[in-house]
């Protein structure tokens, strides 16, 4: 049980990397980001009918690119979404799945 909650712990603060005068920190959300990218990463190829580029791995990418185009650039708001760890997680899968299907 200690070690759950140890693991908790390091995953709630995240890695923070300084190099120079950048710091750059990985939390939580960063993980869910890829766990959602990795889903509909499978999902997008699986309707498409054709691998993407790189394969599964090229498919993350794009699923991450257009998880930040609907969750950072294009705003859409008046969606009642589900955050989980500040992830809103309708506008990210929608937001990939219009990316990769590209």
């Amino acid at each position: 049980m200690l070690h759950l909650i140890a693991m908790s712990t390091v995953l709630a603060d995240g890695v923070t990397i300084k190099i120079g005068n950048n710091v750059w920190t990985f939390g939580l959300n960063f993980i869910i980001y890829l766990i959602v990218a990795a889903i509909v990463g499978l999902v997008a190829e699986a309707l498409v009918g054709w691998r993407l580029p790189f394969g599964f791995i090229g498919a993350i990418i794009a699923a991450i690119i257009g998880i930040w185009l609907m969750t950072q650039v294009i705003i859409i708001s008046g969606i009642g979404d589900i955050n989980v760890f500040g992830v809103p997680i309708i506008r990210a899968l929608i937001g990939a799945l219009i990316f990769v299907a590209l």
